[in-house]
């Protein structure tokens, strides 16, 4: 093989120059004088470079050589040098804590990487042109140091070149100075200016967005905190924007913020180690801290979830890991305990402020979102965090634009409930509201309770976590009503207009998904709704609840015990649950007077009185079907003491009737539509409630 002189390393004319990286293509010329010097010496003894077989076959000549020389390429031991300051080389030494011979050596590892001849002159000095990688061996030799010192060792798994990532040692089933080094492509991109983050990744780096609305004083306890001792923190959120304060609070400790999404790495949770150590090396690199988060979104399951956070914990200590999660901190998590901060709730003035900011961003330029004040109080009794808000902001912008208007109250209203994840559908039957307050017809005492229980959900972060009115005892923030009445009174379509109110869905809890003969499995089932509610923005229906709430009995049996033991785990949930839920009942007194103690609204719906029969009848038939003159709704409103359900059954019968006939509405039809009823009801059919419509009513 023949060497002849080929120009030095040069960075390429076509990059712009950057004086961080000018130094090391400087730096690799050095490295090239070093590897031309050790080909002339190789040259020297070479008795025939240009033998084509060479590096196949050693001849007896070879081997006295090798026995009688001494080893080594006879280059010049390596002599400690600095980088300049603000170099790549200067921040990766900083960084990675790498010694002036550590970056020589990596140099030499990754002169391949930068210019094609380092290959096949790695080749010649190998003796073997297979061999296009430095070894081990090789990289001590071109530094000057012989394969016994114990430089070697710079090299070994716990050094910081290799614990740090930027040099690979493979082939490990050679003899340890035989093993080649490789530099990852991420390294080389780094070292040439690039910012473009390691491939492996792709998919589990979020956006990294910081609260707009996030106070100084909150930014200046943050980064403090993450500056600490070994940087870890743990923000506890309390409907706050955790991760927004946790990006705020790393920038202005002047790190750049790399964002973890715990959902992607739940989905990755195979390659847990392999995903910790590249966001390691992705954070040194760059100088960056970590924002890790929801925690409550990484794999279910405890074991795993634990294992997860301690491999990402192990490979980021040393580094500013901020994690974020309405979860509380596990000990067996990491060998560090976090400084512990919690994110409260933000107050009206701030919510308001960033859905100001969501919808500015959302619209951009030359599109008015209308009143930010205004849409923010529309969804005040949502609970959304930071990435929900941008979302939702998004949606209604968009749909709001299609509609070549500003975006109104209802476009935000359906875009927050577009937010909701499917998962309390499966243990509840979900209605998405159609009615509204003038559909109601109740005793003005009933529909003050219900306008009071929209009023707590929506001021409830306020008055119960600004004003600490319920202070202690791990009690919940949710809003609990009890709605009493026979049934027909008008309570699930009253719990569906407070939720249209609020700009919520309706999920109606089905108790057969609930009630579970074997003991144990009623309250797992109710765990699960209780856990999926708090984290879906929607109120929560307990039809006849009674068959889950119902009164403590004497303990006789050990059924009576697991009853009671079920009644018990549902009074503490109630008072840790965080959402708003409904109970309904056709018999107050059936429920135990714990449950009543714990309620927030109880709203009774008695039996409707003659005018509210009337406004009720008015109301079923609507303004849509063509009724006859004979129609007296006066007498049916008097006459027929029905509940507001039993009177929409007959109004619907009493259509289907109209429908046939071809012909509006009559009194005969009504009144045979009200005999069916009561019939169904299993109500005699009197003559004197009837009076002159008797024989309409028994068909006669």
């Amino acid at each position: 093989m023949t060497h002849t002189a080929e120009p030095a390393v040069a960075r390429p004319d076509t990059e712009p120059l950057s004086a961080e990286v000018d130094h090391l293509w400087a730096r690799l010329r050095v490295v090239e004088e070093r590897v031309r010097h050790a080909v002339a010496v190789r040259r020297a003894v070479d008795p025939d470079p240009d033998d084509p077989y060479r590096g196949q076959y050693l001849t007896p000549e070879a081997v006295s050589r090798i026995l009688d020389e001494p080893g080594g390429l006879d280059v010049t031991a390596h002599e400690p040098w600095h980088p300049p300051a603000g170099s790549v080389l200067d921040g990766l030494a900083g960084r990675f804590g790498l010694s002036s011979l550590d970056l020589d050596l990596l140099l030499v590892a990754v002169a391949p990487d930068l210019d094609a001849r380092f290959e096949r002159l790695y080749g010649y000095l190998h003796d073997d042109l297979t061999r296009r990688r430095p070894t081990v061996g090789l990289a001590l030799e071109l530094c000057g140091l012989a394969g016994a010192a114990s430089a070697r060792f710079r090299l070994a798994p716990g050094a910081p070149l290799i614990a740090g990532g930027l040099v690979e040692v493979t082939e490990p089933e050679r003899p340890p100075l035989s093993r080649v080094l490789a530099v990852p492509d991420r390294v080389t991109g780094h070292l040439l200016g690039s910012a473009q983050p390691d491939a492996r990744l792709a998919g589990v780096l979020g956006e990294a967005r910081q609260d707009p609305t996030a106070e100084a004083e909150e930014i200046r306890r943050t980064a403090a905190a993450a500056k600490a001792g070994v940087g870890l923190v743990h923000l506890r959120s309390r409907g706050g924007d955790a991760e927004g304060l946790a990006t705020a609070a790393l920038r202005a400790a002047g790190l750049h913020p790399i964002v973890l999404d715990a959902t992607a790495l739940a989905r990755r949770s195979g390659e847990g180690p392999e995903l910790a150590r590249a966001a390691a090396r992705e954070a040194r690199l760059t100088g960056a801290g970590v924002v890790l988060g929801p925690l409550e979104a990484l794999p279910a399951e405890p074991a795993e979830r634990g294992r997860t956070v301690r491999e990402l914990c192990a490979a980021l200590r040393g580094i500013p890991l901020l994690m974020y999660g309405t979860e509380g901190w596990d000990p067996l998590w990491a060998a560090d305990t976090p400084v512990v901060l919690t994110v409260p709730a933000p107050s009206p003035e701030r919510q308001a402020a960033r859905w100001r900011h969501a919808l500015e961003r959302a619209a951009g330029d030359g599109f008015v979102t209308g009143d930010a004040e205004a849409l923010a109080r529309a969804v005040a009794a949502h609970r959304l965090d930071s990435g929900q808000v941008r979302r939702a902001a998004d949606v209604a912008v968009r749909t709001a634009a299609a509609a070549g208007r500003p975006v109104r109250p209802d476009d935000l209203q359906t875009a927050v409930r577009a937010q909701n994840g499917a998962g309390l559908e499966r243990l509840a039957r979900r209605v998405e509201p159609g009615v509204g307050w003038d559909d109601l017809v109740l005793p003005p005492t009933t529909h003050r309770r219900l306008r009071e229980l929209a009023l707590r959900a929506r001021h409830r972060d306020q008055v119960l976590g600004q004003w600490g009115m319920r202070p202690g005892g791990g009690r919940g923030r949710g809003v609990i009503a009890l709605f009493a009445g026979e049934s027909g009174t008008g309570k699930t379509m009253s719990a569906e207009v407070v939720a249209a109110d609020l700009g919520m869905d309706l999920y109606v809890v089905d108790l057969s998904t609930v009630v579970d003969k074997y003991v144990g499995e009623t309250e797992k089932n109710l765990e699960r709704i209780f856990t999926e509610a708090s984290a879906v923005n929607a109120v929560l229906l307990f039809d006849e609840a009674d068959a889950i709430f119902g009164k403590r009995s004497e303990v006789k049996d050990a059924h009576d015990r697991h009853a009671n033991i079920e009644s018990a785990y549902l009074l503490q949930r109630m008072e840790s649950f965080d959402g708003i839920a409904v109970l309904t009942t056709n018999l107050r007194a059936n429920l135990d007077e714990a449950f009543t103690r714990r309620l927030d609204v109880v709203a009774d719906f008695p039996v409707p009185d003659a005018d509210h029969r009337l406004a009720l009848w008015e109301r079923c038939l609507g303004d849509r079907l063509p009724r006859a003159d004979d129609l007296d709704l006066a007498f049916c409103a008097d006459r027929f003491e029905l509940a507001g359900g039993s009177i929409r059954a007959c109004a619907v019968t009493a259509a289907y009737l109209a429908a046939e006939s071809g012909t509006p509405l009559t009194m005969r039809q009504v009144v045979t539509a009200v005999a069916q009823e009561y019939r169904k009801l299993g109500r005699l059919v009197l003559e004197g409630e009837f009076g002159p419509y008797w024989a309409e009513a028994t068909g006669v």
